[in-house]
């Protein structure tokens, strides 16, 4: 297959069989969504073909929704196209008072299963997150998310024996990921899906296919077990070829040194022979690997920011609009905090309230006067600027700064030298977030506010984001669909739901086993636990917190040595008389410097005083008396 002039794969044997559910995983552009629209026939092979039996009906999600008049639960409903026929001939028999029509309407309903198609399609709208308020809903009323959520829904009504997923997950929530997993586990037919959540992968495929270097390779498992089964390839595909190379190397001496003398050339022909018969294993060409940076904080002031009894929501004139109630919140230098909890509950309104966008309808927000907060929300990337390119993006920032440093910057980023000057207009949905992600970096923030990151970015841009962010000095809150991100960079868990934000007690398989056990209960609690249990889970939290408190200790003592020494250096470079010699903005700054060290020092020492009283109080010393 080609896309252009390019060729995106060549020779590609697969054979997929009935009940089988199949990651497709590569790089961008590798021809993963090409793939699926040739098997949709949508475009044909340039050569080969794909074979499907005629009694195969597929199912895929649409890229586009129409601004349609129609009840989502209609839309939904309309998913599977006989049942929808036979659905309007009924209610327009009925409607005429054609009893015979309806007879029959009736009659196909029942063959279809038609009488509960309602009940059907409403459990997948509940599913997806859709309250039970909005299934009448128009479909033209929803967001552009919302909508790709109708899609999803639609084409799990649709009867299939082969359903196409081309990364479902983008635009879900965690409890809607959770629960689109346990779906696709039931679901009886072969599943085709794209997608760069590893977790996901990793719970719902029995397969994967693995498209590379215009080639495509299948593994049995899930993503975990791929990952395991490439490295090996790999390693033994280099053993390999470091093996053959010696043969080469050993054969190729004998031919040239014997080639000339009549008593071995005989035998240098045979060698030369089997030179020629050797496999020609290929080296491994190492795929470029990702490796980005958030540089540490200028400064990292240890209560960053505070919403105390804050009422979080929207103004317009006179009309309020509460989405969250009495939120108590700190945010503190080292914090890794994810927020979860479904669509619609607030979790961006909080993070909003939290860096300041939006202001507190009740409530107060304190926020230290050094706080940087690196915002990344999905405005974020449709804000860049058409026309302009990565470098003029990050030039209106840094307009002082060396040309030759911008580029350096976005290089480790990977926007080569060319892509760096080129309009973002074509750039796709990942390259987009990741340029977005890297005018964050350039500013040194002490808080990342991490909105959905990972839309559009692919695994190796994922596990990148990963490290990056595990290797981050500064707080860090995030709202991710993206389990593994959050299990690697998060340390505790706040549940957003109901107007409430509190914390929860547990990691991310206690909040997906707190799910499965809370069903489809409708008032969104967990069941009371008994006393002994109650107990238990206060024993823990106190636990928990005083581990956190204790180990915020650590971080205010490792901080303040490292200013003690700054301020140190500093001395020993204002006792030098040369310094009072030379050029006075440089004596200036130093001295300037040397106050703001001095004034940090003050704070953190405050900070940890504080501290260590309070976890004196609560028995939760550290031992060091």
């Amino acid at each position: 297959m080609r896309r252009g002039p390019e060729r995106l794969l060549s020779g590609v044997d697969l054979t997929l069989h009935a009940g089988w559910r199949v990651g497709v995983v590569g790089r961008n552009g590798s021809g993963k969504s090409s793939l699926f629209a040739a098997i949709r026939g949508e475009i044909e092979a340039d050569q080969g073909q794909i074979s499907l039996s005629s009694k195969v009906r597929i199912a895929s999600v649409a890229q586009e929704t129409p601004a349609l008049s129609m009840p989502a639960l209609d839309f939904v409903i309309s998913g599977d196209a006989a049942l929808w026929t036979s659905l309007q001939d009924e209610r327009e028999a009925t409607r005429s008072g054609d009893f015979e029509a309806a007879a029959r309407a009736h009659e196909r309903l029942g063959e279809l299963q038609g009488y509960d198609a309602e009940a059907r399609a409403g459990r997948l709208l509940h599913g997806l997150g859709f309250a039970a308020a909005t299934h009448r809903q128009e479909v033209r009323t929803f967001s552009g998310g919302w909508r790709v959520r109708l899609n999803l829904a639609r084409a799990l009504m649709t009867p299939s024996e082969l359903l196409l997923l081309d990364e479902p997950t983008n635009h879900l929530d965690l409890d809607a990921v959770l629960w689109l997993e346990q779906w696709l586990l039931r679901y009886p037919g072969t599943l085709l899906v794209i997608s760069h959540d590893r977790e996901f992968l990793d719970g719902v495929c029995t397969h994967v296919v693995h498209l590379h270097d215009r080639r495509a390779r299948l593994y049995a498992g899930n993503y975990s077990s791929f990952e395991r089964q490439r490295a090996e390839q790999l390693r033994q595909q280099q053993l390999n070829f470091e093996k053959e190379q010696a043969e080469r190397e050993r054969l190729q001496r004998f031919v040239d040194r014997f080639r000339a003398k009549a008593t071995k050339a005989s035998q240098a022909q045979s060698r030369l022979k089997r030179l020629e018969k050797l496999a020609g294993t290929e080296a491994i060409r190492a795929e470029r690997s990702l490796d980005i940076e958030f540089p540490a904080p200028a400064k990292l002031p240890f209560s960053l920011v505070t919403l105390d009894g804050v009422t979080a929501g929207y103004r317009s004139g006179e009309h309020e609009a509460q989405v969250l109630g009495d939120v108590r919140f700190a945010l503190e230098a080292g914090d890794r905090v994810a927020f979860l909890g479904p669509n619609g509950a607030g979790k961006s309104t909080l993070v909003k309230t939290l860096v300041g966008e939006l202001a507190p309808l009740h409530g107060a927000r304190r926020a230290h006067e050094d706080l940087v907060a690196g915002y990344f929300a999905q405005h974020t990337v449709e804000s860049l600027r058409a026309g302009e390119s990565p470098y003029q993006h990050l030039q209106v920032l840094a307009p002082d700064a060396a040309p030759q440093a911008l580029r350096d910057f976005l290089g480790r980023w990977f926007f080569s030298s060319d892509r760096a000057f080129e309009p973002v207009d074509n750039f796709s949905g990942g390259e987009r977030a990741r340029l977005a992600l890297a005018l964050i970096a350039w500013q040194r923030p002490n808080v990342l506010l991490l909105d959905e990151p990972t839309n559009h970015l692919d695994l190796d841009m994922r596990e990148a984001l990963a490290e990056a962010l595990a290797d981050y000095e500064g707080a860090i809150v995030l709202v991710s669909h993206d389990r593994h991100l959050l299990g690697l960079v998060c340390e505790s868990f706040w549940r957003v739901a109901d107007g409430r934000v509190a914390r929860f007690d547990g990691d991310l398989d206690d909040y997906a086993g707190w799910l499965g056990s809370r069903g489809a209960r409708d008032d969104d609690k967990p069941g009371a636990p008994s006393d002994r249990q109650q107990a238990r889970l206060e024993t823990r939290a106190r636990s928990r917190e005083l581990a956190r408190q204790r180990k915020k200790l650590y971080q205010l003592e490792a901080r303040l040595e490292a200013l003690q020494e700054s301020r140190k250096s500093l001395e020993i470079r204002l006792s030098d008389p040369a310094c009072y010699a030379g050029d006075t903005g440089a004596l200036a700054r130093l001295s300037s410097e040397h106050r703001e060290i001095s004034r940090q020092i003050e704070s953190v020492e405050r900070d940890w005083l504080e501290l260590s009283e309070a976890l004196e109080t609560q028995g939760g010393g550290d031992g060091t008396g």
